[in-house]
């Protein structure tokens, strides 16, 4: 008989994250991150959030923002080495700007089941290149 694998399968796990995201559940997304993690959202002129509490009250504005909101996760690749690149659509409703839609890609690195750290590009190709380098680098 054959034992379950004992290695979490992230693409899965990242999809788990982006289901939580778009029901806004702040706590069911922050299930899924390290104490220490570090949220990169500089490239869209955000800054840098460092620990679960500045990534909880970032994400808690963000939800915030939106009248409805989800996220479509597009392609979803385990780079190994606990790094998974995912491109997502977000869409949803604003107020008085009506709907909304944008495209952004993500470089997760995951470290005993856990989000380490995350960067958040608005550029899928600069996204993917992020994470094979990062990939590279854990090797």
């Amino acid at each position: 008989m054959s034992q379950p694998p004992t290695t979490p399968d992230l693409t899965d796990r990242t999809r788990q994250v982006f289901d939580a995201a778009s029901r806004r559940d702040s706590d069911a997304v922050l299930s899924f991150f390290a104490p220490d993690a570090v949220m990169d959202l500089s490239d869209g002129g955000l800054g840098t959030f460092r620990g679960i509490g500045a990534v909880r009250g970032f994400l808690e504005d963000w939800f915030g923002t939106w009248d409805s909101y989800e996220v479509d996760p597009e392609e979803v690749c385990d780079f190994g080495h606990g790094v998974v690149f995912i491109v997502y659509g977000e869409q949803g409703s604003m107020g008085s700007m009506g709907s909304v839609g944008q495209r952004r890609a993500w470089c997760l690195l995951w470290v005993e089941d856990l989000i380490s750290f995350v960067a958040v590009y608005l550029d899928p190709e600069q996204a993917r290149a992020a994470a094979q380098r990062l990939a590279e680098e854990r090797e």
